[in-house]
């Protein structure tokens, strides 16, 4: 393997990673503005403290993102130890974030969305108290789903760069 063909394969790469932050950052302003509009709009007290909650895990979301899963760039250097080495690295980073996505993308947001589905629950008048436990039960449920498939979906990827990360050991000298 050449050092270009390296770089090439680390550029492409980085590419992916960088443009898969930037949609993940458009989420997670979606959910700010979303959350801050509930915020505003619902009168209920416990609605909007789970808004805030919401707003708060997302902005550590994006903080966590940035810190752990930020795209970096190949330094200069000609040597194909660097190059495979740099790029391995980075591979074994993005992987490790995505093992643990559930820690740090998915459980600070739990505590928030349960508030605020119970400030909806006591807020919408939907019925006896039963459908609104119901509901919430539903929501939450529907939410955990997601989440779970978000979980799983983020394993998957993190197999494929172990792969990766084979391979490139496979010929590292």
């Amino acid at each position: 393997m050449t050092i270009e063909r390296i770089r090439q394969e680390a550029d492409v790469f980085q590419h992916r990673i960088w443009w898969r932050n930037v949609r993940e950052y458009g989420a997670i302003a979606i959910v700010v503005i979303a959350f801050g509009l509930y915020f505003k709009w619902f009168p209920n007290p416990v609605a909007r403290v789970g808004s805030a909650m919401v707003i708060g895990g997302a902005l550590y979301v994006a903080y966590q993102l940035h810190r752990r899963a930020s795209s970096e760039t190949m330094p200069a250097g000609d040597a194909l130890e660097n190059c495979l080495g740099f790029h391995r690295h980075e591979l074994e980073r993005q992987r490790d974030a995505l093992q643990s996505v559930w820690r740090w993308s998915l459980v600070p947001l739990i505590p928030g969305l349960a508030v605020f589905v119970a400030g909806l629950a006591v807020q919408v008048p939907i019925g006896p108290l039963r459908a609104r436990i119901a509901f919430s039960v539903a929501s939450l449920a529907v939410v955990g789903g997601i989440f779970w498939l978000v979980a799983k979906w983020n394993r998957n990827a993190a197999r494929k760069l172990q792969t990766e990360i084979d391979n490139l050991r496979a010929i590292e000298p």
